[in-house]
């Protein structure tokens, strides 16, 4: 695999981003690792960090190189900062970047990667599970698929438990989505957009999500599960003892992986 460290600019944000990429490579002699090459065009996944976290954070915390070192895909790791996959109100277009924008920059530089949606996945966790599904749900003709763990994606009640535990969130996400009556609803709120996206003549995203019993987003995601399903998405839904940490992402990025390209490899 090659790793690349990558510092460009946006035209729709209007500064400076980063992005690490991982790119499949052909090797025989590596200690401990075998490396796949791509036959035509990459499939690539979009990996998304949480609230905390940036560009980085997936290679801090698990061993996501060593897992697609055999699958012949890129990975693309952006950074969002804070600012939640969403075009906010204090006028950060973070939604329009990385739904048009990004896409057709890592396409521009690394003119391998297939621009085609079954090849082109959005994971991510937390705050980019938000992301994750909101990609699939709000731009399917790029997102193919979707993937969650531990996913915001009850965000209106998640907007709602974080204010009221911590009073020092509110002027974050009133920044980012305005009040909670004018999320909900909104191109903000997934489940309206997967009301929106099936009522449409576009095509459905593959879903998939996690998320721990012990999870504070766990009934959320519940109620985001119920609510797709009955719309008619094709959702792979799990979920298993497990809290909001790094043990569980590590090991559900795998099975991520096996579901979207449909094998039953040992990543490990």
């Amino acid at each position: 695999m090659a790793l690349l460290h990558v510092d460009f600019f946006s035209d729709v944000l209007g500064m400076s981003m980063n992005m690490d990429v991982i790119l499949p490579q052909q090797t025989n002699g590596q200690i401990g690792m075998e490396g796949k090459g791509a036959s035509g065009k990459y499939k690539t996944m979009y990996l998304l960090h949480g609230m905390s976290d940036d560009q980085t954070i997936w290679q801090r915390r698990t061993s996501i190189e060593r897992y697609v070192s055999r699958l012949g895909i890129a990975v693309v790791m952006p950074t969002t900062h804070l600012g939640f996959y969403t075009d906010t109100t204090y006028g950060m277009n973070y939604w329009t970047f990385f739904s048009r924008e990004l896409p057709g920059i890592c396409r521009e530089f690394f003119p391998q990667m297939s621009d085609r949606p079954e090849d082109t996945l959005a994971a991510g966790l937390s705050m980019g599970g938000y992301g994750a599904w909101k990609l699939g749900l709000g731009a399917s003709d790029t997102f193919g698929s979707a993937a969650s763990l531990s996913g915001a994606l009850d965000i209106v009640s998640d907007y709602k438990r974080n204010v009221t535990e911590n009073a020092g969130h509110l002027p974050l996400f009133q920044g980012i989505f305005g009040s909670p009556e004018q999320l909900e609803g909104s191109e903000n709120d997934i489940l309206e957009l997967a009301d929106r996206l099936a009522a449409s003549q576009k095509p459905l995203p593959r879903l998939y999500a996690w998320c721990g019993t012990e999870d504070f987003l766990y009934q959320g995601n519940l109620r985001a599960w119920e609510h797709v399903k009955k719309l008619g998405y094709d959702l792979t839904s799990l979920e298993s003892p497990g809290d909001h940490q790094w043990k569980y992402w590590d090991q559900r990025i795998q099975d991520v992986l096996r579901w979207w390209l449909r094998t039953d490899l040992d990543l490990a």
